[in-house]
């Protein structure tokens, strides 16, 4: 167990996620305790930052009531200045002091250095709009973050690929939508999305569509006049619902909605297992553009272990079927640091998605969250091996691009197996737009459905808003009124500019 003392509560969580990824799995209390392994501390004060780490210096002589009291020693330190007043600025100095002191205490460095955030590509590509050049933004992500070369170069090629992918996009007036399904065959042992297994729902989903429709009918009302530029149907996973349901979705968002000018639509048909002939077809007679059809891994005894109720060989029949049905923009998702793979694993997964020859590949590196199953049964798996390396990483990016493809989005997400990253690659023209803008936060994106966020953007004001949809199908269902009262709170001053 780590222990945090730190003075100002506003760096606690970048100061914890900085120190998880040095100590991964560790604790940490707020209070000095006994059974701490070493304890943290920062001090603010006019102008001045200062940061210790205490070790144990031993315990003193027991009392005649048989007590003794640990006593503790500072063994590193570090003193810095900023404008206290200015958070941002002060956060990054409080960050690169302690990142320094623990690869010093521990002679490991990270990938990405000291940043602890999930956009590292904001930074280049916010810097980039503002006309920096290209070495400056460099010389700024070392100095700042202490990142390496490698991960700024990989920062710096996504974000010149994102300005130009969302050059025809108008930030102030244009908007994209999101339409999330919450229902999954069955739920991954690493997933913390919102998702309900659709037996549970059998018979019953026409109850879930009734609420969506109403919410997405207030949202084309409210939008109306806007050019919407992007559209996505995912989840859990879209396919896991009847035909007839994604057909009705795909008929009531074709009524509301004007898509003539929408540069993409995505469809989340990421289980195989829920896929079908006739699902496809109703997606192909929709106009769908892009799919996911996602394996996660191609090793077998893996996609048990995980939870995946689907075969390597239904992954691949699934593929060849959207092929010969006419999809032509067929993504695929694969998870570095799975349980029990090793490189060996990675390799024979990246040749077998090699052989399919997919339009894009998004590699993750496994995050686990505190409301996945590994993570809530974590006595129950404790035995599994978790591993993730750079060769993993690496080898990845090279089958991409060996395949003709170009890295252009990237995010990461806490507690990421070996502190690396999500980067999704695309052969050219076939880049999902949708993906960047969730990520870069540039244009507003408007969701419906139960587990979704809205976000709404005020480029002028340097602004960003957000309200969420309950999680709870039942709850979304019979509060269907309440989650278009949030919308309206912070849709309205956008739609009234």
């Amino acid at each position: 167990m780590i222990g945090l003392l730190i003075q100002d509560n506003a760096y606690e969580q970048d100061i914890r996620e900085l120190l998880m990824s040095f100590y991964p799995g560790e604790l940490y209390a707020h209070e000095l305790k006994d059974d701490l392994e070493f304890y943290v501390e920062t001090a603010l004060g006019d102008g001045t930052i200062s940061v210790i780490i205490w070790e144990k210096d031993g315990e003193k002589e027991a009392g005649s009531d048989g007590s003794g009291d640990i006593t503790w020693k500072p063994v590193m330190s570090r003193t810095g200045t900023s404008d206290l007043s200015d958070h941002l600025a002060t956060k990054n100095v409080v960050k690169k002091m302690f990142y320094q002191m623990l690869v010093e205490r521990t002679k490991k460095e990270l990938p990405w250095g000291s940043l602890t955030g999930i956009r590292p590509t904001k930074i280049a590509l916010t810097r980039l709009e503002e006309g920096w050049r290209e070495q400056d933004i460099r010389s700024f992500m070392k100095e700042t973050y202490m990142a390496s070369d490698e991960k700024i170069d990989l920062s710096i090629e996504i974000a010149a690929r994102e300005k130009k992918l969302l050059e025809p996009l108008d930030y102030d007036r244009g908007y994209s939508l999101y339409v999330g399904i919450p229902f999954c065959p069955t739920t991954c042992l690493y997933c913390s999305f919102t998702s309900f297994p659709i037996s549970k729902w059998t018979g019953r989903t026409g109850l879930y569509l009734e609420a969506l429709f109403k919410e997405l009918e207030y949202t084309a009302k409210k939008m109306q006049g806007r050019p919407l530029d992007t559209i996505y149907f995912g989840g859990g996973t879209p396919t896991a619902l009847p035909a007839e349901d994604i057909d009705a979705i795909l008929c009531k968002l074709e009524q509301l909605f004007d898509k003539e000018h929408a540069l993409e639509f995505t469809v989340e048909a990421g289980r195989p297992d829920s896929i079908t002939e006739e699902k496809l077809k109703v997606l192909r007679d929709h106009g769908i553009t892009r799919i996911s059809i996602n394996p996660q891994t191609m090793n077998q005894k893996t996609l048990e272990l995980i939870g995946r109720r689907h075969s390597v060989e239904m992954v691949k029949e699934r593929f060849i079927m959207a092929r010969e049905l006419g999809f032509d923009n067929i993504n695929m998702d694969l998870i570095m640091g799975l349980p029990e793979e090793d490189l060996d694993d990675v390799r024979y997964t990246l040749e077998e998605v090699r052989k399919l020859a997919p339009d894009s590949l998004t590699v993750h590196s496994l995050a686990i969250k505190r409301a996945a199953r590994l993570h809530m049964f974590k006595e129950q798996y404790e035995g599994l091996k978790i591993s993730n390396t750079p060769e993993m990483i690496d080898l990845s990016a090279a089958c991409a691009r060996e395949m003709g493809m170009e890295p252009y989005y990237l995010y990461r997400q806490k507690n990421m197996a070996g502190n690396f990253e999500n980067v999704g690659y695309s052969l050219p023209g076939k880049a999902c737009i949708y993906n960047i803008l969730i990520m870069e936060e540039m244009q507003t994106i408007v969701a419906c459905g139960a587990g979704t966020t809205t976000k709404v953007v005020f480029p002028s004001e340097n602004r960003r808003e957000r309200c969420e949809n309950v999680k709870e199908v039942e709850q979304y269902i019979s509060r269907i009124d309440e989650m278009i009262e949030r919308k309206e709170r912070i849709l309205d001053p956008f739609t009234s500019r």
